[in-house]
């Protein structure tokens, strides 16, 4: 089956460029909220994933999401290289917002073992240990859905700046409902639900993920300078062409 995209080079059939506009203008002019019911509620109702890495700012979308249904399936990846920290965080938000179906996925055991069996490949080749412990996990469980939900947005990488509320990629459609936040929208957000903060993010990680591959920001240094440090790498891979990786 050919994995089509708007934001490469294999163009969708007429019939899915024009639900994307449709989708598109459905979308257009709508709060968070109103977005994620367009996919929780109407378009692909029973058919629609969230993903997340129970990151900096995931508490947002997961709020959002729990308020309209707390039964929708997320999907989290478990690499077998966070912090601790984030592993506790999925859990104590998975307890206080009622999240019934949270879905842990890793790395197939067989492949690891054949790929990665010193548990070291980040160190050697960053962009094939995402591959192994992001990338493909996410593909094989993300194939029984027709929608994600990303809570990705436009500040987070210049790649995202022109990033769409929705997109088709893969397959799918995808929606950006935090598209257009900003860091302020997101910090409000956060302090008016009484919404509990990854515990890294005072320690100075404003983006996280692998411990590996992570380091604290100092003052002055962008969003993501604290990911793959070092390396001509920004994003791990699993969104390409526009979208970027931060959920």
């Amino acid at each position: 089956m050919t994995a089509y995209s708007v934001v490469d080079n294999l163009r969708p059939p007429p019939e899915i460029l024009e639900r994307l506009n449709d989708l598109r203008n459905k979308a257009s002019g709508r709060d968070a909220q109103e977005i994620l019911q367009i996919a929780l509620n109407h378009e692909f109702e029973g058919q629609t994933v969230v993903v997340s890495s129970f990151g900096a700012e995931s508490a947002i979308l997961l709020h959002l999401v729990a308020r309209i249904d707390p039964n929708t399936p997320i999907i989290f990846l478990n690499t077998g290289k966070l912090f601790g920290e984030t592993l506790r965080y999925r859990d104590r938000l998975q307890e206080q917002l009622g999240l019934c179906d949270v879905r842990s996925i890793g790395p197939d055991p067989a492949m690891r073992q054949q790929r990665d069996p010193d548990g070291i490949l980040w160190s050697k080749d960053a962009d094939a240990c995402c591959d192994l412990r992001k990338v493909d996990p996410l593909s094989r469980a993300l194939s029984a859905f027709s929608a994600q939900i990303t809570g990705r947005k436009r500040f987070q990488t210049g790649t995202r700046a022109n990033m769409e509320r929705v997109e088709f990629f893969e397959g799918r459609f995808r929606f950006n409902p935090l598209a257009d936040w900003s860091q302020q929208m997101l910090n409000e957000y956060m302090e008016a639900n009484q919404l509990p903060p990854h515990p890294l993010v005072e320690d100075g990680y404003p983006s996280i993920g692998c411990m590996p591959c992570t380091r604290r920001v100092a003052p002055g240094e962008g969003y993501r300078d604290g990911r793959w440090a070092g390396l001509d790498k920004d994003e791990c891979g699993i969104h390409l062409g526009v979208d970027g990786e931060g959920i």
